[in-house]
């Protein structure tokens, strides 16, 4: 085995022995990467190493990254979205969608489930603030599910995995950076948000018949509950009343990118000041609200970027090392073909979300393996989309899956983890299935890009 492969391994080992010491995953990197340049430095210097490696090359260059990182056009979109997403949680609008479409789902089995999804899938197009969407859409749909006597597991997975589409449907702060780490034009910030339009509107629809389908199956778990009214037109006006304002805050937004008329990073000081007017239109709007809002939005921005700067410090290193070769001789070398390689990446993607964060995965490997895969004539469009589906499952997949602790963190006492562990597994299955299709069908990933500006 050449030196460069073993200290490329070396540097992943050390990674992860160093988070299992409970460090902060931002100084893991950094700390990971200080301690393999002075292994690499000394390697080369004192015991004259085949390898083509030293300090100016390697943590010589973090400043020029760093700054590359804070200066970037792109990357402005981060922090506006997150605070359109935490504005719109103040603002209430998920109460009203909640209480509006429970008259007009709630006298269908499965109703309150449907309800659920079709909120989500709403609060989704609005907000990638998944630990805001889990936390509320618990807290608003659970109580009301087990009052109607909804098994446990049903109801808090359906609530748990509507939560994570917002890590799909854009506009989401996923996308945006793996614009940012793949910085190439075919895979601009734009196209990902169109070619992720189609596949998160399709497992949106796929939850959907999860929640219709298995109540028909097993009534017991989602029984009709008694004493609903019946459908009119009141009860369609409120619930218009209720959509409109999203919506049109939806095709401010994303109208505006796919329509040329903006650029994401324009689209999202739209959507901050469309989330501002929501807020004042519902009379949340105080400086209080805006005060904590602000400061979320710092700690949730600041918390990326610091993953960000690790990130990049270890990238740099690890290029250093020649651990892009490594990755994409080890890559080009399996015996499965040009489709296999991407599912072996897509695998290996799935475990990883098992015990990283999508932060981690989306900084350190998507800009490892994506130059490998573009290298073998696939999309990047549709690559990239099925990578972020394959992250998605992170959220759900224990012991690492933030979505099931946030959801603990609001369920009702009479829900155990073995419940939220119970409910999520559908969903996770269900999510597979969306990435195979997508997989096998790509246009529904490439389709919008590839029209949006002819």
């Amino acid at each position: 085995m050449e030196l460069e492969t073993l200290f490329v391994i070396g540097m992943f080992l050390t990674f992860g022995a160093l988070l299992m010491t409970g460090y902060p995953v931002a100084w893991v990197l950094g700390g990971t990467a200080v301690i393999w340049t002075v292994v690499g430095v000394i390697a080369v210097e004192n015991f004259g190493a085949n390898l083509w490696f030293d300090y100016s090359s390697s943590m010589g260059l973090v400043p020029e990254r760093i700054w590359k990182v804070v200066s970037s056009e792109t990357l402005v979109a981060l922090p506006m979205f997150i605070f359109m997403g935490i504005m719109l949680d103040q603002s209430g609008v998920a109460e009203r969608l909640m209480n509006s479409m429970v008259k007009l789902f709630g006298a269908v089995r499965g109703g309150y489930a449907v309800t659920v999804i079709v909120i989500g899938v709403l609060l989704a197009a609005t907000t990638g603030i998944i630990g805001a969407s889990v936390v509320l859409l618990g807290m608003l749909s659970l109580p009301v599910m087990m009052e109607n006597k909804y098994d446990k597991g049903f109801a808090v997975g359906t609530a748990c995995a509507t939560g994570t589409l917002g890590i799909l449907i854009p506009p989401s702060i996923m996308l945006v950076l793996m614009a940012d780490r793949l910085a190439v034009p075919e895979a601009s910030v734009g196209d990902l948000f169109m070619g992720a339009f189609f596949p998160g509107l399709m497992l949106g629809a796929m939850y959907v018949a999860y929640a219709i389908i298995r109540p028909m199956l097993q009534p017991h778990i989602a029984p009709v509950p008694a004493g609903t009214e019946k459908v009119s037109w009141a009860i369609v006006w409120e619930v218009a009343k209720a959509v409109v304002p999203t919506a049109a805050l939806i095709l401010g937004v994303l109208g505006s990118i796919f329509a040329g008329i903006a650029t994401p990073t324009e689209a999202s000081g739209v959507g901050a000041l469309g989330a501002l007017l929501l807020a004042l239109m519902a009379g949340r709007l105080n400086l209080k609200v805006l005060n904590s809002s602000m400061q979320q939005t710092t700690r949730t921005a600041a918390f990326i970027f610091a993953i960000f700067l690790g990130a990049t410090a270890f990238s740099v290193v690890l290029r250093g090392l020649g651990g892009d070769q490594v990755i994409e001789d080890a890559l080009l070398g399996l015996p499965f073909g040009p489709y296999g390689v991407v599912l072996t990446i897509l695998f290996g993607v799935f475990l990883l979300g098992f015990f990283l964060d999508w932060v981690e995965i989306t900084l350190i490997i998507l800009p490892l393996v994506a130059p490998v895969v573009q290298s073998l004539g696939f999309d990047l469009v549709w690559f990239t989309i099925l990578f972020a589906m394959c992250l998605q499952t992170s959220f759900l997949t224990p012991p690492v899956g933030f979505a099931l602790f946030y959801i603990k963190g609001v369920a009702p006492p009479e829900i155990k983890v073995t419940d939220i562990y119970r409910g999520v597994i559908p969903f996770i299955i269900i999510q597979l299935a969306a990435l195979a299709i997508v997989f096998v069908v790509p246009e529904i990933a490439t389709w919008l890009p590839s029209v949006a500006y002819d």
